[in-house]
């Protein structure tokens, strides 16, 4: 058997057996020497110091330090860095690529759950559970039986903004119900749309025509308030806005006052600010269904991105090229 390359963990020391229980670790130190007794939570412990010196592969997760060029003069044997959660943004930097250091992400094994999270939430949304349940609550007693005018989900026009990983998962999920599904991204032409079995459409006539808005855009200086006062008139009465992707995506004092209107809903899993300080009445607004950013990989899903490190440890290993790279282009971007 050749000789495994020399890897190292780098991340909070209390995300590694969540990320990698048992199998998974074995899985990992089939293809390289890992010791998950040492963790770098610092680079300048010199005990990850020492061990820096002779690391081949970086394993990452969230936690892992800045990988500045002080740290990346320390491995001068570094080759790749795979890390096992989504973006990278925080903690690469441009010295990785400028050395020709292999990046490589989990981000599309993060990317199912958080797609299921809003395949769920539409669907919810399409029956009008949100605001129902919110009545309900209020009025302490049944409506009593009968037929709902205007819910439902069949025909129902969901408009996906961003064919993101996440985007593009979405997408797929929603094919097999009977829901009308556009797309917008400047990056898409028609023939990509049209590969992915869904119309393109402008930002403003996706929102003008679709009963329920998704957002999957990346969180760029150009993408700041991407939704914002105007764009939020555009969406019909009743419409509902979902945000999975970075708050910042949404002007959120602009979609407090639709919502303080009653005109719009919002299912919020990330906010500007993150986290909302106690006083945000995103807490108290009816039209308003908040949850702490949970919708990515959570519990028995942390695995699963421990397991795409250590199939692409394998490839590593076989001296072939990662399948998920993270480019320079790509991390400017927002991965």
């Amino acid at each position: 058997m050749p000789e495994r390359p020399q890897a190292l963990f780098a991340m909070t020391a209390q995300n590694l057996p969540l990320l990698f229980p048992p199998p998974v670790l074995d899985l990992l130190r089939e293809h390289v020497d890992i010791d998950p007794g040492l963790v770098a939570e610092d680079f300048t412990d010199p005990g990850v110091r020492e061990a820096l010196a002779r690391t081949e592969i970086l394993v990452t997760g969230w936690g892992c330090p800045p990988l500045d060029d002080a740290v990346l003069d320390a491995a001068p044997k570094l080759r790749a860095v795979l890390h096992a959660a989504g973006s990278v943004k925080g903690f690469a930097t441009p010295g990785l690529w400028r050395r020709g250091i292999a990046v490589s992400s989990a981000a599309d094994a993060n990317a199912l759950p958080v797609a299921e999270y809003t395949l769920g939430v539409i669907l919810l949304a399409g029956k009008d559970v949100f605001a129902r349940r919110e009545r309900l609550r209020a009025d302490r007693a049944h409506p009593g039986w009968g037929v709902v005018p205007g819910i439902g989900n069949h025909g129902r026009r969901v408009g996906v903004i961003g064919a993101s990983r996440i985007g593009r998962r979405v997408i797929e999920l929603l094919r097999p119900f009977d829901l009308r599904v556009s797309l917008t991204d400047p990056y898409v032409d028609e023939a990509g749309a049209a590969a992915l079995g869904v119309p393109l459409l402008p930002l403003d006539e996706l929102l003008r025509t679709s009963e329920i808005v998704t957002v999957h855009a990346p969180e760029t200086p150009g993408t700041r308030h991407l939704i914002g006062r105007r764009e939020l008139a555009l969406m019909p009465d009743g419409a509902v806005l979902v945000n999975t992707a970075r708050g910042s995506l949404v002007d959120t004092d602009a979609l407090v006052d639709e919502l303080r209107s009653g005109r719009l809903t919002a299912v919020l899993d990330v906010t500007d600010p993150e986290p909302l300080p106690a006083g945000s009445p995103l807490y108290d607004l009816p039209g308003a269904f908040v949850t702490p950013h949970l919708a990515g990989s959570q519990g028995n899903e942390l695995p699963r991105l421990g397991l795409a490190v250590a199939e692409e440890a394998g490839r590593l290993s076989r001296g072939e090229r990662p399948a998920h790279p993270v480019d320079a282009t790509v991390w400017e971007n927002g991965a």
